[in-house]
């Protein structure tokens, strides 16, 4: 089997669309013995960095040399991305000089999802709904981690938290909840409040929660507040402890090599380098070396091993530069906060190659998301576009790359240039041959699913 492809038993399982609850979850996990049960698991729920959260802690935990799984969610470039077994140190360096390192490999692939196959048709021929696509891969996930018996698992919540199909698990080592914002306000509630219940809902008796501080999240006050008191009270009701990761203080600077370097007083944390860009990828750290020294209660961690591993992290399409002549940036910033985030750090991140700079935008939206939000966010941040190619995402949620084009141009009164294009990989492709003709930095933002879809249209048209 190609593991660089979804697997058609995934594929369609996707005409079930979301559908957020547990009962489904559990009934096929218990069909296939529950192998989440062997597992110990760091869960990561939040609106914005969780990814790069999970990316820190894995990292961390398998420079400490131990045989680390990794979940995350959407895949980027491999559906065999979604989930990798990092295996101690050696495995580490491999996977930073080989970003498939680790990732599931097609004959087993193959095997568990016949497994995960007929559990499925013996539910539905209990009764049972088809078990959706995400529901599927949790569960191929979960027997595979049990099977190698991985030392620990780093699980992304796919979707909110509460009813998310990750949240089988019942005895997390520890719980991690990252910045909050509104997003999939369809399917969560359309206030922070209501979004935080449900990120909230990962926490679990008996069991540690770290969360990032609201104070530190791009919120409006209220909201700050709203969030902070229904952290408070669903930790009040499980009767467990929780800690937030506030920062009130940090200084950084950028290499010339590409890397952040930066110390965090209050936390310990003393010249740390990382490749992960942005002042917000430090509030990401703060969080995860957090609850690497909380885990040091269950492994041997060290803090040279957690200083290395947070060095050592990769995580692509977040602020990943994929040239610097010219400079070509990748960004995931599908959100309101996530665009803020991103904006805020360009300048600093190339101080002095874009000061009074304009660049070159190549943009793709998920039209469920606050497109409207995302594209005033932008405008606002005093980043100034020669031109903009918006494009359609080859995913059934994309918005259209004439109706993005559209909303741009409604935003910049018609005063920028708007190029739209049906296909991604032909937008990419004439938006770097310009901007490898004039100069211009290339700004690739958008969808996580745009960035998939083009960033080896990138590589090779870089490469010619």
């Amino acid at each position: 089997m190609d593991n660089s492809k979804t697997p058609d038993l995934l594929s369609n399982a996707l005409k079930f669309g979301i559908r957020l609850g547990l009962d489904r979850m559990q009934k096929l996990m218990d069909l296939l013995g529950n192998p989440q049960d062997n597992l110990k698991v760091v869960h990561v729920a939040g609106t914005n960095g969780k990814g790069s959260v999970c990316t820190y802690i894995s990292s961390i935990l398998a420079n400490s040399n131990l045989k680390v799984g990794i979940f995350t969610s959407p895949y980027l470039e491999r559906f065999s991305e979604r989930m990798r077994i990092i295996d101690g140190k050696a495995g580490l360096r491999s996977f930073v000089e080989d970003d498939s390192t680790g990732e599931i490999d097609g004959e087993t692939l193959e095997r568990l999802l016949k497994l995960v196959e007929s559990a499925a048709g013996t539910m539905v021929s209990e009764g049972y709904e088809d078990p959706t696509e995400f529901e599927l891969v949790t569960a191929l996930c979960f027997l595979w981690f049990a099977e190698q018996k991985v030392d620990v698992a780093v699980l992304e919540v796919g979707l909110g938290g509460r009813l998310d199909s990750t949240n089988v698990i019942t005895k997390p080592l520890v719980t991690v909840v990252t910045a909050i914002g509104l997003d999939h306000t369809d399917r969560l509630g359309d206030t922070v409040a209501l979004i935080t219940g449900e990120k909230a809902g990962i926490f679990k008796p008996d069991t540690q929660a770290i969360v990032f501080d609201p104070d530190n999240m791009i919120l409006p006050e209220d909201d700050k507040v709203s969030s902070r008191e229904v952290f408070n009270s669903r930790a009040e009701e499980l009767d467990i402890p929780l800690l937030y990761t506030r920062v009130d203080d940090f200084t950084s600077e950028y290499t010339p090599d590409g890397k952040m370097v930066f110390s965090v007083p209050e936390y310990d944390i003393e010249n740390f380098s990382t490749t992960l860009m942005g002042e917000h990828q430090i509030y990401n750290c703060v969080l995860a070396v957090t609850a690497a020294r909380y885990l040091n209660n269950f492994f041997d961690i060290s803090e040279a091993d957690i200083k290395e591993g947070v060095s050592l992290s990769r995580w692509k399409c977040r602020v990943e530069s994929l040239s610097m002549d010219p400079i070509v940036l990748l960004d995931g910033g599908h959100n309101p906060q996530g665009i803020k985030s991103l904006s805020d750090s360009l300048t600093k991140i190339y101080a002095g190659r874009l000061v009074n700079q304009k660049m070159r935008l190549l943009i793709g939206v998920m039209a469920d998301k606050d497109v409207s939000h995302m594209i005033s966010t932008l405008e606002e941040s005093g980043i100034s576009f020669v031109s903009v190619y918006t494009t359609t995402v080859a995913n059934p949620r994309s918005m259209s790359g004439s109706e993005l084009g559209n909303r741009i141009k409604l935003v910049y009164n018609n005063l920028i240039d708007v190029l739209c294009f049906d296909d991604a990989k032909t937008a990419a492709r004439e938006a770097l041959t310009k901007t490898m003709d004039d100069g211009l930095p290339l700004l690739v933002t958008g969808s996580l699913y745009l960035l998939g879809e083009v960033r080896g249209e990138l590589k090779s048209v870089l490469k010619e």
